[in-house]
């Protein structure tokens, strides 16, 4: 029985170079799909790139006028009428009917907008605005007794918030806040 002879193999003659071991590059591992991807190390936020305190202090005005708008909108309030009311409220209380512009400095509010604002108010009953009698350029602001009502309920409202919002720290914060406001004069 004859045998065969292999064909000849034409690439044994010409043999595909291999690459040069600087091209050889390891397999990665296999993942272990338990095992969470790498993450680059953070180094610990550095005091230039943490927020400053006036930011916390501004993000957290603004988390509580927020959820004050909620408590105070089933009574047709705003945070700013209700502060405006309130503010005018108290200086009634104090010494008589305030000028427009006492009531806008108690608020710490802008002349123009505690203008609108207090105008709105008029509109829907809960004060007048007078001229005043010795200055024709100022207004007296008199709460009416809806206004009053309104004022006291809503002060109230804000009150038992203040209390859950800044729990047991609040006199402390209460004091360290006021010491920064009273700068603002200076």
């Amino acid at each position: 029985m004859p045998t065969e002879t292999p064909a000849p193999n034409p690439s044994a003659a010409h043999p595909t170079p291999s690459p040069p071991a600087a091209e050889i590059v390891a397999p990665d591992p296999p993942l272990n799909n338990s095992d969470p991807p790498p993450t680059p190390e953070k180094p610990p936020p550095s005091k230039e790139s943490a927020p400053p305190a006036g930011f916390w202090l501004h993000q957290a005005a603004l988390t509580w006028r927020a959820q004050l708008d909620v408590r105070l909108r089933p009574l047709g309030l705003t945070p700013t009428q209700f502060l405006l009311l309130s503010s005018a409220d108290r200086l009634e209380r104090r010494a008589g009917p305030a000028t427009q512009q006492e009531v806008a400095e108690q608020a710490g509010a802008d002349r123009m907008m505690t203008s609108k604002v207090l105008r709105l108010l008029e509109k829907r009953g809960l004060l007048s605005r007078t001229a005043h009698e010795s200055d024709a350029r100022s207004v007296r602001v008199a709460l009416s007794r809806d206004g009053r009502v309104l004022a006291e309920r809503a002060a109230a409202i804000a009150r038992e918030f203040d209390d859950a919002f800044f729990g047991a720290g609040a006199e402390v914060l209460c004091q360290e806040l006021q010491a920064v406001a009273e700068m603002r004069g200076r």
